[in-house]
């Protein structure tokens, strides 16, 4: 086992100049990452300049036997933190051979919100809460559970130290470490309400970055879990009863709300998610009905709402917006499954670009 572990170590800088490039990319699922390894010449910094590839798309539910190849472009790159080195994690969107993207390319349209000029003149910025879940591997129980039980109620858990409360902080840790050496604006980490459950939050990031950072996050997560033989779950109600959900809050401001006078622009905006909430709800993850009841820090699914410090609403304010007159909301609809191309350029379109 010390050989096989040096030899993944290895440090290929010393003995040449080729690089191995990881390309990731997701899966027809929605929520599945996939990724593959090639060699390249030597490190890059720009995406545009990374060869594309491609993959079966019959085998991730994205294509056809008989038309199966589907081209990954490259569009984000990060340090690796498992290779190191100056091997790179290369964030990739999926295209037909003729250059159309795949239905599940969510990163294409989102892309165009973000490149449309009044959206670019509002610089939008976002702060991802991403909450998760640790699963026994065998057991298909949260973490620190025990097996076929119930722990404590809730309440000691939230922010909690100490082995009978925090279960899996050397797997958090690990992540977060991993997020600041890849690049990625990973702002914080904290233990959650449910035991079992995390969040990190991504942010502030603008446009279309903030959904390759956590994507890019994400993943890197998930190949963590699968080296300390954890599962990770992103399902909004990981477990049934009184136990809380997780969801992916999303703060987000943009240059007119950060400005003196930003409160009206925040109201105005506030105004016009409550007018499209049911394609919001719609857009914000599958099962969020499980979630959203209005119990455990969540409002109504079916009922907008909004108020200054309220965890309860589906939009909360802070109090230091609401004191200085300026700053962020934060859309706490948002389920732990949404795909964060959808939920960021969704907010952008209805706030910037929708007219009532």
């Amino acid at each position: 086992m010390s050989l096989l572990n040096d030899l993944v170590n290895l440090n290929l800088c010393d003995v040449t100049e080729k690089v191995i490039a990881e390309y990731i990319w997701i899966g027809g699922s929605g929520m599945d990452m996939r990724s593959k390894a090639r060699t390249l010449p030597g490190p890059e910094s720009d995406s545009s300049k990374l060869p594309k590839w491609n993959y079966d798309g019959s085998s991730t539910e994205q294509a056809t036997g008989d038309n199966s190849e589907v081209i990954i472009y490259p569009q984000a790159i990060f340090r690796d933190p498992f290779r190191r080195g100056r091997n790179m994690l290369v964030m990739c969107d999926a295209y037909t051979p003729i250059g159309d993207p795949i239905p599940t390319n969510k990163r294409f349209i989102a892309d165009k919100i973000f490149s449309h000029p009044d959206v670019v003149a509002e610089e939008p910025w976002y702060g991802i809460e991403q909450e998760y879940t640790l699963f026994q591997k065998d057991t298909k129980w949260p973490l620190g559970w025990p097996v076929g039980g119930f722990p404590a109620p809730q309440g000691p858990y939230y922010c909690g130290v100490g082995s009978d409360k925090a279960f899996g902080r050397d797997i958090v840790d690990a992540h977060y470490k991993a997020c600041l050496f890849a690049g990625i604006n990973i702002s914080g980490i904290n233990g959650e309400v449910m035991p079992g459950q995390w969040e990190f939050q991504v942010g502030p990031v603008t446009g279309i970055s903030s959904g390759d950072q956590v994507w890019m996050a994400r993943y890197i997560l998930e190949r963590i879990t699968e080296i300390a033989g954890a599962v990770l779950s992103f399902d909004p109600k990981p477990v049934l009863g009184d136990w809380n959900g997780a969801g992916a809050h999303t703060n987000y401001s943009t240059k007119s709300m950060r400005n003196d006078g930003g409160i009206e622009v925040i109201n105005e905006a506030i105004e016009k998610l409550s007018k499209r909430h049911k394609e919001h709800i719609a857009a914000y993850g599958k099962g969020n009905e499980r979630r959203l009841t209005g119990l455990h820090e969540t409002a109504d699914i079916n009922t907008f709402s909004w108020g200054v410090a309220n965890r309860g609403a589906s939009v909360r304010v802070g109090r230091d917006t609401e004191k200085e007159g300026k700053g962020y909301f934060e859309d706490r609809r948002p389920s732990s499954n949404m795909d964060p191309y959808v939920v960021t350029s969704m907010i952008a379109e209805t706030t910037i670009l929708w007219k009532p």
